[in-house]
């Protein structure tokens, strides 16, 4: 099951859960209630059973004298259970019939056991339920996932090829033509649409990554000089440590190619981007027009500008989750951003 997929169930369970258990413990406080009141009749029913025989161990008996406010047959509960009743010789006096507190007590204790118990029961039936109902609201969900990662795999396999033919005659156009500011254009807008198509490769990609220990630095320097030759009109500054990290090479590398074509796109003419590698800690920054909603950025789908689809820095979260690479970003518009990435824990 993929992430997002995981995400709507637990989040259809909470839902589903939470209005069930609110509805059940609604239920619980009536029950408990009713209980309670249904037992203080059966209290009150036994001491008046008890006023005619005066054979009940259950209460404490006593003669008091008649007082006036105290009311007969009314069940008095203070600290314990207490009712008056006439005796029919003594006219002066009144019997009185106690149920001592501790025994109340240890019957409303019985009481919320036995609720308690059927409670959790009723609880545990309403959370499978809540799961049955989660995977089932899950499933057209899936089903037009599922066909949506089809219908893009789809498509990349069908323009694999007419890119391929596109970069191979463009190789030999511009071996037979030279440099050229136009030609060097085209293929800019060629190594866009190479880039996206990896991006969405990643993006439906759900395979285990395979590791191999990496020089950051090599693969920096390498990643610098293909985006300083596709614009050659930014200024790059590096500075680069040695480090060396257990990782995914593609992985890796197509974080910092998103990286370095966001640092690269949405800068200034003229702009710079510095990259620096210090203590297994890479920096990326650039001068160019910032990121409103940081905290957006890495929803997918999100974007601030009329290019591109906004799958490009989810991809790059996506990826340093599953490399252990914490990423953070700080930002103002109209100034720059800074992406920070720490391979600490890679």
């Amino acid at each position: 099951m993929k992430r997002y997929e995981r995400e709507a169930l637990i989040k259809n369970f909470l839902i589903f859960f939470s209005v069930e258990l609110f509805l059940l413990s609604l239920l619980y406080i009536k029950e408990y209630s009713q209980e309670i009141h249904s037992n203080l009749d059966n209290i009150k029913n036994e001491m008046k059973l008890c006023s005619f025989d005066l054979n009940c161990p259950k209460f404490n008996l006593d003669f008091v004298p008649k007082k006036s406010g105290i009311k007969t047959y009314y069940l008095y509960k203070d600290n314990n259970l207490t009712t008056y009743y006439h005796v029919p010789t003594v006219k002066s006096y009144l019997l009185k019939i106690t149920l001592n507190r501790d025994k109340y007590y240890d019957i409303k204790s019985k009481i919320k056991i036995k609720l308690f118990e059927r409670f959790t029961i009723y609880t545990l039936l309403m959370a499978l339920l809540s799961f049955i109902f989660s995977l089932y609201s899950l499933y057209p969900l899936k089903r037009a996932l599922k066909l949506n990662d089809e219908f893009i795999k789809d498509i990349l396999h069908d323009i694999n090829t007419p890119i391929s033919s596109i970069v191979i005659n463009f190789k030999l156009l511009k071996k037979e033509f030279g440099q050229n500011r136009k030609i060097d254009r085209v293929e800019s807008s060629i190594d866009t649409i190479v880039y996206l198509q990896k991006n969405l490769r990643t993006f439906l990609d759900n395979s285990k990554l395979q590791k191999e220990e990496l020089c950051i630095r090599d693969i920096l320097l390498d990643r610098v000089e293909h985006f300083k030759h596709i614009y050659p009109n930014l200024n790059f500054y590096i500075e680069l440590e040695e480090c060396s990290v257990l990782t995914n090479k593609e992985a890796f590398v197509r974080i910092i190619d998103n990286l370095l074509s966001n640092a690269s796109k949405y800068n200034k003419e003229n702009g710079r981007v510095e990259v620096v590698l210090k203590n297994c800690t890479i920096n990326i920054k650039d001068s160019g027009i910032g990121i409103e909603n940081v905290k957006n950025i890495f929803k997918r789908y999100y974007t601030e500008s009329e290019r591109g689809i906004g799958i490009g820095m989810h991809i790059v979260k996506k990826l340093c989750d599953a490399l252990g690479i914490k990423i953070s970003i700080k930002s103002k518009l109209n100034i720059g951003t800074n992406v920070t990435l720490k391979l600490s824990n890679v």
